[in-house]
């Protein structure tokens, strides 16, 4: 019930955006009635009225909340050049300080290209009319990253099952690997439920967990190893600060796509410079160490171990 509460609070920023197309007869599957899904791969399609594609002088691009978004804008200085280049027009970097608002400023047509974290993928699809189309990769196409729970590295925890009785951090409600996949696995691998057999609290951000767990300001944390490995990159966290008592499966990573009434032209633009930009010796290569470009995503098949984890999670993508 905590969670069903949570995520009413984040979504309820969402639906507050103003409607900007009546609702049509058409097939849906868990998108929001302004959208339609008319080929069935459970994302937006482009509105058959021409006059509802949108045509923008300037592209607005953001990616998923961090820490510091400064840093963040300076990492993605070039490929916004880049995209500004292959499009033809002003791409501006819009740095977003939470799930909720950039799934809203996407719904209410004030971002264009997102980067979406890999657990709100499917809220942003339902909700805000997101379309994801490419996600980073290594130079052989491998991708993904694992969730990990952290403890200080002196904590007396050493596996989940000593979680019980303590104080988990969670990231966001929107998360995959800062709630609903350790939320999942918790209970269904170690019978551990949140707020019966351990505590929790929730810090915003993968790297505010992190820094907390490091801190000793809590006693463990679910986070993303590839947050994780970025923070110990640039000195952000000592590598020797915690301890890792839990690692997962491999989940996809953060999902780059466009709002689903850009003009198909101006999609088509986009995707050209997302699969066209040069990794080698750029702001993004030295930031996402693994990775060495972009590779294309189908939203229904790649996110489909997401929606299994929300599915034994009871998530609901209702933006009401």
């Amino acid at each position: 019930m905590r969670f069903v509460v949570s995520l009413a609070l984040v979504l309820g920023l969402v639906a507050m955006a103003p409607q900007t197309q009546a609702a049509e007869d058409c097939h849906r599957g868990t998108l929001d009635d302004r959208y339609c899904d008319r080929d069935f791969n459970l994302t937006a399609d482009l509105p058959t009225d021409p006059d509802q594609w949108v045509d923008p002088d300037t592209i607005i691009f953001s990616y998923t909340p961090v820490e510091d978004p400064a840093v963040y804008a300076k990492v993605w200085d070039g490929f916004i050049q880049h995209m500004s280049e292959v499009t033809g027009r002003k791409v501006v970097f819009f740095p977003v300080q939470s799930y909720a608002a950039q799934y809203e400023a996407m719904r209410s047509g004030r971002l264009h290209v997102a980067g979406v974290n890999t657990g709100g993928n499917p809220v942003a699809v339902s909700c805000a009319g997101f379309v994801p189309f490419a996600m980073m990769a290594s130079a052989d196409g491998s991708f993904g990253y694992e969730m990990e729970i952290i403890v200080p590295s002196d904590s007396a925890i050493q596996s989940p099952s000593d979680l019980k009785g303590k104080t988990l951090a969670f990231t966001s409600p929107t998360s995959n690997s800062g709630f609903k996949a350790p939320s999942a696995i918790l209970k269904g691998e170690f019978g551990l439920v949140a707020e019966q057999d351990f505590d929790t609290t929730f810090s915003g951000k993968h790297d505010n967990s992190i820094l907390g767990v490091a801190n000793k300001d809590y006693e463990a944390a679910a986070v993303a190893n590839s947050v994780l490995k970025r923070m110990i990159d640039r000195d952000a966290v000592a590598a020797d600060a915690y301890r890792t008592v839990y690692r997962s499966a491999t989940f996809p990573t953060t999902g780059y796509g466009h709002a689903h009434n850009l003009h198909p032209v101006v999609v088509a633009k986009i995707k050209e410079a997302f699969f066209t930009f040069d990794w080698e010796g750029s702001a993004l290569q030295a930031e996402f160490k693994k990775e060495a470009r972009f590779i294309s995503i189908e939203h229904k098949s790649d996110w489909d171990v997401i929606r299994k984890i929300d599915a034994a999670n009871g998530v609901s993508y209702d933006c009401k």
